[in-house]
């Protein structure tokens, strides 16, 4: 299967949210480019601002299922790897998964969902934005 640009979803801290591809995300830099899908065929490409963002989706694909909700809770008999994490979002939001490592160097750490059937793949979750992290 070839690899391709990342099929990400950016939702911001003031709400919006927007779709698209990147081929240079870093989580040590502080903008990437993300090319948004737009009418006509018509490709833009829109710098975002990390520090803008609450977190950063890598999907599965765009759609995903708005009826699903996410599983937040660990099975006491499953095996992890990583540090099982509950994470709060100043707006409420509330994200379970692991993470395998930290850099305080980093705006934020990539959050492995607890939930398989997830259509996260990974998220990138921006420090700032977090209300609380509790271990599991």
């Amino acid at each position: 299967m070839p690899v391709g640009p990342n099929r990400l979803v950016a939702h911001f801290k003031d709400g919006h949210v927007l779709k698209g591809h990147s081929i240079d995300f870093n989580p040590s830099r502080p903008t990437f480019h993300l090319a948004l899908a737009a009418a006509q065929g018509e490709q833009k490409v829109e710098e975002v601002l990390v520090e803008d963002l609450k977190a950063l989706f890598f999907v599965k694909d765009f759609s995903g299922d708005p009826s699903r909700s996410e599983k937040r809770s660990f099975d006491p008999a499953g095996r992890y790897i990583g540090k099982k994490l509950m994470v709060k979002f100043h707006d409420g939001e509330i994200l379970a998964g692991t993470r395998q490592a930290f850099n305080p160097a980093f705006p934020g750490f990539f959050l492995n969902p607890v939930d398989p059937e997830s259509n996260t793949m990974r998220a990138f979750i921006i420090n700032s934005a977090v209300v609380s992290i509790s271990e599991q």
